[in-house]
């Protein structure tokens, strides 16, 4: 059994209601949801939130809400991994047992359903634990530089200053879509981005964190642009 949980609390302090804000026409966690469904690799799509909105949309859009988030794990610094973990004790409690358990984020519109099935069929291949999205930083980090109180330009890895960007080791970031990994790795975990994880690497075009009002504007713009060149 294949479950996917979708963490959505109902707070939000950059975005008011950033999960059922509505984007590109239809609240951002449907996108998810239908997604998710798309991609024929659910027995069950469960979102985990505090809210009843959220909840309300959540069901209307084919996704199941079968518990409430308990209030200790629906705070500012509440992780992902503790909800996730949550989520998988109440499914196993319900006499249900999952094999592979995705976390879907509820604003990853950028999601593709040929994404999620790859990213199944990785983590049966290669034995690891967890297998998620990632992609390429777009400028060497190893020139990366920080501004100082006196703004004052200070490299971090000064020793890198002559190297020519193509001869310096390329770098990854989370991409912030989906994570796919084993039950009991869930139960278990304390952190994704170990040996046991593998990454589904994405093009950078298909990654943006939306954590702003203006992340979110270049989102619809940059989802609208890519639908557009779908069709064409």
């Amino acid at each position: 059994m294949n479950i996917a949980i979708i963490p959505a609390r109902g707070g939000s302090k950059r975005i008011t209601r950033k999960n059922i804000k509505y984007f590109c026409g239809k609240p951002i966690i449907v996108w998810s949801i239908e997604t998710a469904s798309a991609s024929n690799c659910f027995d069950k799509i469960i979102v985990s939130t505090d809210d009843d909105e959220i909840a309300t949309i959540s069901r209307n859009s084919g996704a199941e809400v079968p518990f409430s988030r308990p209030a200790n794990l629906s705070g500012d610094y509440s992780d992902t991994i503790s909800v996730i973990r949550h989520a998988v004790k109440w499914i196993e409690k319900h006499n249900l047992k999952p094999e592979y358990v995705c976390c879907i984020y509820p604003t990853a519109p950028f999601m593709l359903a040929k994404d999620l099935k790859a990213g199944l069929q990785k983590i049966i291949k290669s034995q690891k634990n967890f297998v998620f999205t990632a992609t390429t930083y777009a400028f060497p980090i190893q020139r990366a530089f920080k501004i100082n109180q006196d703004d004052k330009v200070e490299m971090f890895y000064p020793e890198n200053f002559a190297t020519r960007s193509q001869d310096l080791e390329s770098a990854f970031h989370d991409a912030g879509q989906f994570y796919w990994g084993r039950a009991n790795a869930w139960l278990k975990c304390e952190s994704i981005f170990t040996l046991e994880s593998s990454p589904l690497i994405l093009p950078r075009y298909r990654v943006l964190d939306i954590d702003t009002k203006e992340d979110w504007a270049q989102a619809e713009m940059q989802f609208k642009a890519l639908r557009l060149l779908k069709n064409t």
